[in-house]
């Protein structure tokens, strides 16, 4: 019991957010469907709750090095937290209008956060398991929710379906890797993998690979992205794009720099050619789109292929650069979408690229809004997504790796095309019909505009607080 305490109060944001979940889901089971606006109020509440005890917990291990409360762990788990109250205000207006409000969405979300703090503090590849599996399972609901809606329901399914495949995936290089160093915590087989290198054992970290990759949506393990971002819910999207990048991000460079820091050159190949295929897929996969969310789902594949150019380096500058391009990419992602759940015509949700010609004649702080957000999401200087990819780029051309740099420059160009040709349509282009735009939600117009004016020019001061804070959750974690 005396170890137990100790553990508990490491483990604590963890422990809120279940017991926070599970009370509210109390609440919501004794009210009813009418409850839906107060456990929303109350999630949030929670969430953010959870990120105070995050910020103030103390540092340490626990269950045996199975959890690990670092400052890695608390910067990506205030990331997460933040992001995911934020998407439950998105999602509760949306989903009254849309006329399926259910009480279990925020309660989905916040179940969903326990498993991604999980997984930014795993210790070892069961706790890693779990972390994934508990968020996991509640995004397979969430891609679902809207079940009268035929795309919805397809959408569910075929993240089910390639879900499981991919858990197989990383349970079978669990097992491998377990088998070839018989130790489950990250340091120990790290430790092993120096003393004991083998082909084995690097055949099973490729499967843990490939598992993650398809958590964080990278080709080519990338086909569930477009199906699931077009289908699923809009605020639900949302989610998808922003603290789960987050979680498994950190959870990548936990196993592959702490857990196989001394197998960097073999790992690193496989990085390098993932990040590779991600550029393509993704810049030229968005050519062809007409759909805003099949648009912004190959976006997300070319940019998580950035984002692996700085776990690549293996170095403290390559995990502080990933630090500083996820959060930034998460600002965006989250500026962006609440200007799609403030975009309507009659009623029915913009969906169409086209459907945004003309948006400056009846709502010009929303075109201005986009404008911004298309720029930094781009990476034109001096927006937020130039800053992040200053830093990643950077970092992979000081470790040697700036031919793979290089590519994702030209991939960026590429990609400029389909981010100009929203703006295009926008300022220039005549309406498609003379169905005006709805009255935008308060909640989704305020946070696009905090997500425009962040991107720029609030940048520059948030990158005076960025900048240290996730140069000491790199330094902190003894990388490179």
């Amino acid at each position: 019991m005396q170890d137990l305490i100790p553990a508990l109060h490491l483990s604590a944001p963890e422990g809120t957010l279940a017991v926070g979940g599970l009370v509210l889901l109390m609440i919501g089971a004794f009210l009813g469907e009418k409850s839906a606006r107060l456990v929303s109020i109350l999630s949030v509440a929670l969430l953010v709750a959870a990120t105070a005890v995050t910020v103030t917990g103390p540092l340490g291990q626990a269950f045996n090095g199975a959890y690990v409360a670092d400052p890695l762990a608390v910067y990506g788990k205030a990331i997460i937290f933040l992001s995911s109250a934020v998407c439950i205000v998105l999602g509760g207006g949306w989903m009254q209008r849309a006329r399926i409000a259910r009480f279990e969405y925020p309660i989905l979300i916040v179940l969903a956060s326990a498993g991604m703090g999980m997984m930014a503090s795993s210790g070892d590849l069961i706790s890693m398991y779990v972390g994934i599996e508990l968020h996991s399972l509640a995004l397979y609901v969430l891609a679902a929710f809207h079940r009268d809606d035929l795309k919805a329901s397809e959408a569910g399914l075929k993240y089910f379906v390639l879900g499981a495949l991919s858990s197989g995936l990383l349970l079978y290089g669990a097992s491998l890797v377990y088998g070839f160093t018989g130790s489950m915590n990250f340091q120990e087989i790290a430790a092993y993998a120096v003393q004991n290198p083998s082909v084995g054992l690097v055949f099973g970290l490729v499967f843990v690979i490939c598992g993650l990759a398809f958590k964080i949506s990278a080709a080519p393990f990338h086909m569930w992205t477009p199906d699931v971002y077009e289908g699923a819910p809009t605020p639900v999207v949302a989610l998808f794009a922003t603290a789960p990048k987050m979680a498994a991000m950190v959870l990548v460079a936990r196993v592959l720099i702490d857990g196989f820091a001394g197998s960097h050159d073999q790992w690193a190949q496989v990085l390098v050619l993932i990040s590779l295929i991600s550029f393509a897929v993704g810049a030229f996969g968005g050519l062809a789109q007409k759909n805003i969310q099949r648009l912004l789902a190959y976006s997300s594949i070319a940019n998580i292929g950035y984002a692996l150019l700085g776990i690549t380096a293996g170095t403290e500058a390559g995990l502080q650069a990933m630090l500083m391009f996820m959060t930034l990419y998460v600002v965006d992602q989250l500026g962006f979408f609440a200007i799609l759940l403030s975009l309507s015509k009659g009623g029915k949700p913009v969906r169409t690229i086209a459907d945004l010609a003309g948006l400056r004649r009846t709502r010009p702080v929303t075109a201005i809004a986009l404008t911004v957000l298309s720029l930094s999401v781009l990476g034109m200087p001096p927006f937020s997504g130039f800053w992040g990819k200053y830093y990643v780029f950077g970092a992979a051309v000081d470790a040697g790796y700036w031919m793979v740099a290089t590519a994702g420059l030209v991939a960026s160009v590429v990609a400029a095309f389909y981010y100009l040709r929203i703006i295009k349509l926008m300022w220039f282009d005549p309406p498609v019909d003379e169905v005006p735009f709805d009255a935008a939600p308060v909640e989704a117009r305020t946070i696009a505009v905090a997500g425009a004016a962040f991107a720029f020019p609030l940048v520059i001061v948030g990158l005076t607080w960025i900048e240290p804070l996730s140069r000491v959750a790199a330094t902190s974690f003894n990388a490179g």
